[in-house]
C-alpha cells in the first residue's frame, strides 16, 4: 500500500437495480423507497399491492394469497403484526403443498428478514400486516 493512500471496498451485496426494499417502518406504516404505505403490503414478484389482506392475521384466507400460489416464490415471509403467531394450518399446508417456504414472524422482524432474503438474492415475497396490528 502506498504511503498516505487509502483503500475503500464496498461489501454491500448487489441488489437488482428496481428490487423493493423496506426502507423504514412505524406503528402504523411502512416505508417502501419514498412511498409511505399505511395498510397491509403484498410484495410479490417485485409488484407491491396495499391495501392488501386482513385487518387481523385470524381472518387471513386463502383468498389473500392466490396471487403468492399462482406463481410460487422460493420463500414466504409472512409479517403478523406486533406479536409473531401464525396463519390458520391450512393455510400453512397449502403453502407446503406449493413448495413454498415460510417464515411467521412479528411484522418489524419480517421487514428485516425480507431485506435480507433479497439481499442475499433468493427469490422471496412477503406480505404484512403493519405493525401495531393486535391479534
Amino acid at each position: 500500500m502506498f504511503e498516505g493512500s487509502s483503500f475503500r471496498a464496498d461489501v454491500s451485496p448487489d441488489i437488482i437495480a428496481g428490487t423493493h426494499l423496506i426502507r423504514g417502518y412505524g406503528d402504523d406504516y411502512f416505508k417502501i423507497a419514498h412511498t409511505r404505505y399505511t395498510a397491509g403490503i403484498s410484495i410479490h414478484q417485485n409488484h407491491i399491492e396495499s391495501p392488501w389482506g386482513p385487518e387481523r392475521l385470524k381472518q387471513l384466507g386463502m383468498e389473500h394469497l392466490q396471487h403468492i400460489l399462482a406463481q410460487p416464490p422460493e420463500v414466504l415471509v409472512i409479517g403478523t403484526g406486533r406479536q409473531t403467531f401464525f396463519p390458520d394450518a391450512s393455510i400453512l399446508q397449502a403453502l407446503t403443498d406449493n413448495h413454498i417456504g415460510f417464515e411467521c414472524m412479528d411484522s418489524r422482524a419480517a421487514a428485516r428478514t425480507y431485506n435480507i432474503l433479497v439481499a442475499e438474492g433468493r427469490v422471496v415475497s412477503a406480505v404484512f400486516l403493519l405493525p401495531n396490528t393486535r391479534n
